[in-house]
C-alpha cells in the first residue's frame, strides 16, 4: 500500500488535525487537540516520503531542500484549507510537518481575548508584540487582529511573512501580502520598503534578527501601528529577549525605544481543552507610564507586578488566566500547571479554587 497526497490531507480536514508528520519508519500521524495519532496503515518508507514530497513541494523549493537540507512554504489544498510545510532530510531521507491553516478568520472573542484589545489595535502607532513557543496560535491570533483593523478601520496594511498563511482580502482597507523568499529577499528589506509605500499598519511575521528588530521599532517609532512575533513567553522576557540582540553599547538606547514605542505584549500558550479542542491562554502587558520607566531602567522583573496590579486595564498574568480558564471547566488543574510560569503558587490557587491534585 503506498499512500496519496490528497487522500492524507482530505483525513486531516474531516478529523480536524492542526498538524501532519510523514516521517521514515513511522506511519503518517496527525496531532489532533493535541495528542499524536498514527494512521491505521504501513510504516512509511523512503521512497514514500520522497513521493508524498514531490507531490506538494514546488521546483525551486525542491533546490532549497538540497543545498539547506529543509524548506518551507505554504500552499492550498484546493477551497477546503491552506497548509504551511516544512519539509526536511534527516539520516538521509525527507521528512515532511505539514500545518493546516484555517480558511476561515476567527473573531477576537472566539479565540479568547477581551474587548479591550480593540482599543490597543486601533491606536495610530506603536509596536504590538504577539509572543509565545512554536505552535501556540501566534498566526491566527495576528490575523484575527488584522481581520478586525480590515473590517473596521481604514487604511493600508502591509503583512510580511515566511511563508504567508492567512490570506486577506481587499476590505475596508487595501491589504498588500509579501512573502520572504518569493517577493522579498529578507524581513529588515521589507519593513524598509514597506515605509516608502504609505502603509498604516505593518505585520512582521517574526522578529528573527538584530536587523529585523531594528527596522520593526524604527517602523513603529516613525508613527505607523507595527505588530510583530517572537518565540518569547511572558511580556519581561520578551523585552529581555529583544534588547539581548543588541551590542552592549546600544542596549541603553534600544531600551529607551522600546520603552516609547511598545503598546503592548500579548503573550499566549495553547491548552489542551477538557473534552477535546484546545484553547488559548493570554497574558496581556500593556505599556503604562510605570512600565515604560521600568523597561528603560532595565527592571523589567518587576513588570509582573504591574501587570498584576493593572486589571483595570485589561492587564492579565498568563497565570491568572490559566486559574479563570480552570474555574470555568475549560482546562484541567493539570494542562494549567503544565502551561503556567509560578507551578507553585498556581497550585496553592488551584486547590483554594477546589482542584484535586
Amino acid at each position: 500500500m503506498s499512500y496519496e497526497m490528497n487522500d492524507l490531507l482530505e483525513l486531516m480536514c474531516e478529523q480536524g488535525a492542526s498538524d501532519l508528520h510523514l516521517q521514515v519508519n513511522q506511519a503518517p500521524t496527525l496531532r489532533i487537540s493535541g495528542a499524536m495519532a498514527p494512521v491505521d496503515g504501513p510504516k512509511l518508507t523512503p521512497a514514500d516520503t520522497e513521493n508524498l514530497m514531490k507531490a506538494i513541494t514546488p521546483s525551486s523549493q525542491q533546490e532549497s531542500l538540497s543545498k539547506k537540507g529543509g524548506a518551507d512554504f505554504g500552499f492550498a489544498h484546493g477551497n477546503k484549507a491552506r497548509f504551511r510545510v516544512s519539509v526536511l532530510r534527516a539520516k538521509g531521507s525527507y521528512g515532511l510537518v505539514l500545518r493546516q491553516i484555517p480558511n476561515d478568520l476567527f473573531g477576537l472573542s472566539e479565540i479568547g481575548l477581551p474587548d479591550m484589545i480593540k482599543e490597543l489595535i486601533s491606536r495610530p502607532r506603536g509596536l504590538i508584540l504577539v509572543t509565545g513557543p512554536t505552535g501556540s496560535g501566534k498566526s491566527t491570533t495576528l490575523a484575527s487582529m488584522v481581520n478586525w483593523i480590515n473590517e473596521h478601520l481604514d487604511g493600508h496594511i502591509i503583512t510580511i511573512e515566511d511563508p504567508i498563511e492567512y490570506f486577506h482580502e481587499h476590505k475596508r482597507c487595501i491589504v498588500t501580502q509579501r512573502e520572504v523568499g518569493v517577493d522579498v529577499p529578507s524581513f529588515a528589506e521589507a519593513i524598509r520598503g514597506a515605509l516608502r509605500q504609505d502603509p498604516d499598519i505593518i505585520l512582521v511575521g517574526e522578529m528573527r534578527d538584530l536587523e529585523t528588530i531594528e527596522a520593526a521599532v524604527g517602523a513603529a517609532e516613525t508613527g505607523h501601528l507595527v505588530f510583530a512575533t517572537l518565540h518569547t513567553t511572558g511580556a519581561a522576557r520578551t523585552v529581555d529577549r529583544i534588547v539581548d540582540a543588541f551590542p552592549a553599547e546600544m542596549k541603553d538606547q534600544m531600551r529607551t525605544q522600546l520603552a516609547a514605542s511598545i503598546v503592548a505584549v500579548i503573550s499566549q500558550v495553547l491548552c489542551r481543552k477538557t473534552g477535546g479542542g484546545r484553547i488559548a491562554s493570554f497574558e496581556i502587558m500593556v505599556t503604562t507610564t510605570s512600565i515604560a520607566q521600568l523597561i528603560r531602567e532595565n527592571k523589567t522583573f518587576r513588570i509582573a507586578s504591574d501587570i498584576q496590579t493593572g486589571a483595570s486595564l485589561g492587564m492579565i498574568s498568563l497565570d491568572a488566566h490559566l486559574l479563570s480558564l480552570f474555574n470555568r471547566d475549560l482546562i484541567t488543574a493539570e494542562e494549567a500547571l503544565a502551561k503556567s510560569q509560578d507551578a507553585p503558587a498556581l497550585r496553592e490557587r488551584l486547590i483554594r479554587s477546589g482542584a484535586k491534585l
